[in-house]
């Protein structure tokens, strides 16, 4: 019809959640898409937790069509490959998790050596621990890890990059021991909760690390800006 406008597009954002506590995480998943809304006029973004109950559900009701959904995850395991889909019910396109997306080594290279800029060191004298959840029942977590790693290797001249786990060998502890001073500490982590909180400084003290823990690459401000082209390639816009 002349004159008509094209309907807009949607997408949701899912994040894992905290179940003791969902809504903190419902909060911030809500906040995100409202600053990947501002990436995207003319798109209706909509944020849910899969540990909210209902929330997803309510997210997806409120959708006029089949949204475009991309889980904020570090790895495409079985939350993103088995429980989102069946969650979805057959609505929606999921995309790759945030840990897959190709443009986000790009942007923790830059902000890890504005990290080391900001201390006074070069990063050719600087070491790099990449702090990964893991698993002890399959790879996906550790695949991803070590995929964002080979990728900032090829993008960063740091001395040495090591990658350890929560949940598998290497782990943290072992991982960050003997690295040094000059060593920053970068959680392949979505959010800044419960792993993060716990057993990553934990381990961090325990191995006598002597660097600096930064934020999770999840939380990273440019991050809205990198899921907002995702999903605008994802749209074919």
């Amino acid at each position: 019809m002349t004159g008509s406008q094209p309907p807009s597009r949607e997408a949701l954002i899912v994040a894992h959640g905290q179940p003791g506590d969902p809504g903190p995480a419902e909060a911030e998943i809500a906040d995100l898409a409202r600053e990947i809304a501002k990436q995207l006029p003319g798109w209706r973004v909509r944020g849910a937790t899969l540990a909210a109950p209902g929330a997803l559900e309510a997210a997806l009701a409120a959708c006029a069509g089949a949204p475009l959904v991309y889980p904020l995850f570090m790895t495409d395991g079985w939350f993103v490959t088995a429980q989102l889909p069946k969650r979805l019910d057959g609505r929606g396109r999921v995309l790759a998790p945030l840990g897959l997306d190709p443009a986000l080594p790009a942007l923790a290279a830059q902000a890890l050596a504005a990290a080391a800029g900001a201390r006074g060191w070069a990063t050719g004298e600087t070491r790099l621990l990449i702090a990964g959840h893991g698993s002890g029942r399959s790879r996906n977590s550790a695949r991803a890890t070590e995929g964002f790693a080979r990728a900032l290797a090829a993008l960063t001249g740091f001395a040495e990059i090591r990658t350890g786990y929560v949940e598998e060998p290497p782990f943290l502890r072992d991982a960050a021991a003997g690295l040094g001073c000059r060593a920053l500490c970068l959680p392949f982590f979505a959010a800044r909760r419960g792993h993060v909180l716990e057993d990553l400084p934990e381990a961090l003290k325990e191995a006598g690390f002597a660097g600096a823990l930064l934020d999770p690459i999840g939380l990273h401000p440019g991050v809205p800006a990198l899921i907002a082209r995702a999903l605008r390639a994802a749209a074919g816009d």
